[in-house]
């Protein structure tokens, strides 16, 4: 039994550890290979300048609402990609959500995997929207997409 016991600590460490392990300014931005909604391959490459990543599912339908307002081909114009996370969500879930999402015109990179976005600082309520220069963050910040437009948030 005390055997353990003396396990609680280090795992708590490791949590610890693990959580302080967040991405900030100045980090190289790790690699982030997905698909779209449309099943398309997604690769993170340099010649992107922002990422918005959605991690709540109530976010994600602001976002999509907002994006659906702008020109078409508003996120290649400021070389963004929207990421969300969908690594939780349920398949019965993602049975109604998946054919919505095809509806969108803009690229909706679907976030797979748990690991996949967990070194992403986020916000409860808030997107979050990374800026990139040379592959590396150059700013952290937050987008509430339910009451700002979507063009604050783009270099």
């Amino acid at each position: 039994m005390n055997f353990y016991w003396c396990r609680i600590p280090a795992l708590l460490l490791l949590c610890i550890s693990a959580h302080a392990a967040q991405l900030e300014v100045g980090n190289v931005m790790p690699t982030i290979s997905a698909t779209d909604q449309n099943g398309k391959s997604f690769l993170l490459t340099t010649n992107i300048q922002c990422l918005l990543v959605a991690s709540e599912m109530s976010c994600t339908k602001y976002v999509n609402k907002s994006l659906t307002q702008q020109d078409s081909g508003f996120l290649e114009k400021h070389r963004v990609a929207f990421l969300m996370d969908i690594h939780t969500m349920q398949a019965v879930a993602r049975g109604f959500a998946m054919p919505k999402l095809r509806q969108y015109p803009q690229r909706i990179v679907l976030v797979d995997s748990a690991n996949g976005l967990a070194d992403i600082p986020v916000k409860p309520d808030r997107v979050t929207v990374l800026t990139l220069t040379s592959g590396r963050i150059a700013k952290i910040s937050y987008w509430n997409p339910a009451s700002e437009p979507a063009a604050v948030c783009f270099p």
